[in-house]
């Protein structure tokens, strides 16, 4: 069964980020044989804005590194890839899309069916572009992509899956942290707990936290992946999933 490395909050342009996410790259590239073996997934704020085109390019240069060895790797947007911070503008929407899908018309949620596991990428930022939004940063995925999540869980495809891994950017339960916890966390997790298949992982970030909350909801991992560049010098663990294991397996490689 693949195994997951779960990267969050890459903040390229902020400084030194393009560097560490570099000895990143390369550490796994050089530790994690065979490549193949792994899904690499990264749950948003790739970069630190996405003013300009600069940034986005970067991280699409590491990105390309991992792929040309062999890794899967999979990507949702955060607050940053849509504009800076609690700015969004719909116009980055189209360009994240084309940049790290090569087409404008990814719909959310994303399946990807790899192996024995169903990877379901959700957009946080969904519903996050409305002038108003910018007084916070909380996200917010929305009522039709709820709707989609819901026939998707119990669709065919995903009940054939072995396992099951839902990743997004905003937080889904953080109540000491208001501003930043997702606007429809309560609808999210309702949708969750009534799905018709289990959920073996939930992965996000965005709080730079890097807490474990596994068991929640049911749900055996949830993991906050913090920032991986370790913006600001804040946590951010470089978590290896095991999900044919108990998830006390799991454990933080430190690529760099």
């Amino acid at each position: 069964m693949k195994k997951i490395i779960h990267l969050s909050d890459l903040h390229i342009g902020f400084p030194d980020s393009g560097a560490r996410l570099q000895r990143i790259v390369r550490s796994i590239v050089f530790l994690k044989e065979p490549a193949s073996d792994y899904v690499v997934v990264i749950t948003g704020d790739l970069v630190e804005t996405a003013f300009g085109n600069s940034n986005f390019a970067e991280v699409r240069a590491h990105l390309d590194v991992l792929e040309d060895a062999g890794f899967t790797v999979l990507v949702v947007p955060g607050n940053h890839d849509y504009g800076m911070g609690s700015l969004a503008l719909r116009k980055y929407l189209k360009e994240f899309k084309n940049v790290f899908f090569g087409t404008t018309s990814v719909v959310y949620p994303k399946l990807d069916v790899i192996g024995e596991i169903a990877f379901i990428g959700l957009d946080s930022m969904a519903e996050e572009l409305d002038w108003y939004d910018c007084l916070w940063a909380n996200g917010e995925l929305g009522s039709n992509q709820l709707y989609r999540l819901q026939a998707l869980l119990g669709s065919a495809e995903v009940r054939a899956c072995s396992r099951r891994v839902v990743y997004l950017h905003h937080h889904p339960f953080d109540p000491l942290a208001p501003t930043h916890e997702l606007k429809d966390a309560r609808e999210l997790q309702q949708v969750l707990q009534d799905s018709p298949v289990s959920i073996d992982a939930l992965l996000f970030g965005h709080n730079h936290h890097a807490k474990i909350w596994n068991g929640k909801l049911g749900i055996p991992r949830c993991y906050d992946g913090g920032t991986s560049t370790r913006k600001l010098e804040s946590p951010g663990p470089h978590r290896v999933i095991d999900l044919s294991r108990d998830p006390r397996h799991d454990y933080d490689a430190r690529f760099g």
